[in-house]
């Protein structure tokens, strides 16, 4: 390490291996680091929770980012500003003095900025004849630079995390309502099953749920919550197949009664009643049907599309180059496909409506897959917004899946027309 590069605390502030080494990690940043000053703050509120700063320290970032005179901060420029405290208490909501150098030390502590203290401890800069800067003193705003790419990598996890958590359940709530409307469905019809019980199950399966659930109890909850719908939808296929089957043999008997001999329609004059009985089952089974697409089929809950389409490992094989953009720099599940998706939204400007319209019609993991899909088609897609917009709107006509899509980046890999 370049010994020019390090600087220690003016004062009774004594010098730590901290220091130290953030003065090493801000030495070694590539020269071509650039980032805007905003956006990049934004991700630094995004993950302040995992940065352990409060919100009255952002302010003061905030603050100490305003004296900077330009958008982006480079590390080829010195990213030292100097502001007095009275400048600082102005620009940072008039907070006292005392508040100021509390605050400012937490953004030290937390590795955001670093002190350059001159010989006396003021803030200042020196300038040439020309008016340019050659030194400054002051606070050093390249560790927030050198640590740009964890701190972006940071806020788009949780901003994965949290919107995959709303979307999970939004899954819960449509399970729920399926659940209880088709048992109340098949108990109104006089379904044969064990529908009681299945409602104890359902309601057990509720009540097991914390009041503040993490993401991992609600993943258990959907996928429960899931099985009891497939348990559920399979009796009720199976009653319709039975009804249909009835009716079917029922419109076979009136058949062979009308090819007989009139002696044979008054033998069995008798057994007309039961044959109307029976005649009367497709209307029983038309209803049941129409109540059970009802509930099950609405255009505008289309859960059984919420399910991946295509599995992860045949995702990654046409997607490879979402890779570096999951957590550590690879992609092992669903949760780190969902991360590195919001990464490249941001980078492909897919609005977050649009985003989350797409994974309230396709799912989450298909929509992700579509974004990926995106991403490594390049230069062939114009506006990535607009075109998953459209698929989006295919997807809700039925006109849309995400396999095909998938396929044809793998024939396109494997140099099939």
């Amino acid at each position: 390490m370049d010994s020019g590069h390090v600087t220690t605390p003016f004062g009774r502030r004594s010098m730590t291996f901290a220091l130290l080494a953030r003065q090493r990690q801000i030495s070694e940043v590539p020269a071509e680091t650039k980032r805007n000053k905003w956006r990049l703050f934004r991700a630094v509120c995004e993950a302040r929770e995992v940065l352990k700063v409060s919100d009255r320290s952002l302010s003061v970032l905030d603050a100490l980012l305003s004296f900077y005179p330009s958008d982006e901060l480079c590390a080829t420029n010195d990213l030292v500003v100097f502001p007095s405290n009275a400048q600082l208490s102005i620009r940072a909501r008039g907070m006292t003095a005392a508040t100021l150098r509390r605050h400012l030390a937490a953004l030290v502590d937390a590795g955001l900025i670093l002190r350059k203290d001159s010989a006396n401890g003021k803030r200042f800069a020196r300038r040439n004849r020309a008016g340019e800067i050659n030194e400054a003193f002051g606070f050093n705003l390249t560790p927030l630079l050198a640590r740009a790419k964890e701190i972006e990598n940071t806020a788009a996890k949780i901003t994965a995390d949290r919107e995959y958590f709303h979307t999970t359940k939004e899954r819960i709530s449509l399970c729920r309502r399926d659940i209880s409307k088709l048992i109340q469905m098949a108990l109104a019809e006089g379904v044969k099953g064990e529908w009681v019980q299945l409602h104890d199950r359902f309601r057990s399966f509720l009540a097991s749920l914390p009041r503040r659930p993490s993401l991992d109890e609600l993943d258990v909850l959907l996928n429960r919550l899931s099985e009891l719908r497939t348990i559920i939808v399979k009796l009720l296929d199976n009653h319709d197949k039975t009804q249909n089957m009835h009716a079917k043999e029922s419109q076979n008997e009136r058949h062979i009664q009308d090819s007989q001999t009139q002696s044979f329609y008054e033998s069995e004059a008798n057994e007309e009643a039961p044959a109307t009985r029976i005649g009367s089952s497709p209307a029983t089974t038309k209803a049941t049907k129409e109540k059970y697409r009802s509930a099950s089929n609405d255009p505008g809950n289309p859960v059984e599309s919420a399910k991946p389409a295509v599995p992860l490992d045949t995702v990654l094989r046409a997607c490879a180059e979402i890779h570096p953009y999951g957590p550590g720099g690879s992609v092992r599940s669903w949760r780190d496909l969902m991360t590195a998706t919001a990464v490249l939204r941001s980078m492909l400007q897919i609005t977050p409506s649009a985003f989350h319209e797409a994974c309230l019609v396709m799912g989450p993991e298909n929509a992700g897959t579509a974004i990926a899909c995106i991403f490594e088609r390049g230069g062939q897609i114009n506006s990535a917004g607009a075109y998953l917009r459209d698929l989006t709107k295919r997807a809700t006509q039925r006109q849309f899946t995400i396999k095909p899509m998938v396929s044809a980046l793998l024939r396109s890999k494997a140099g099939i027309s």
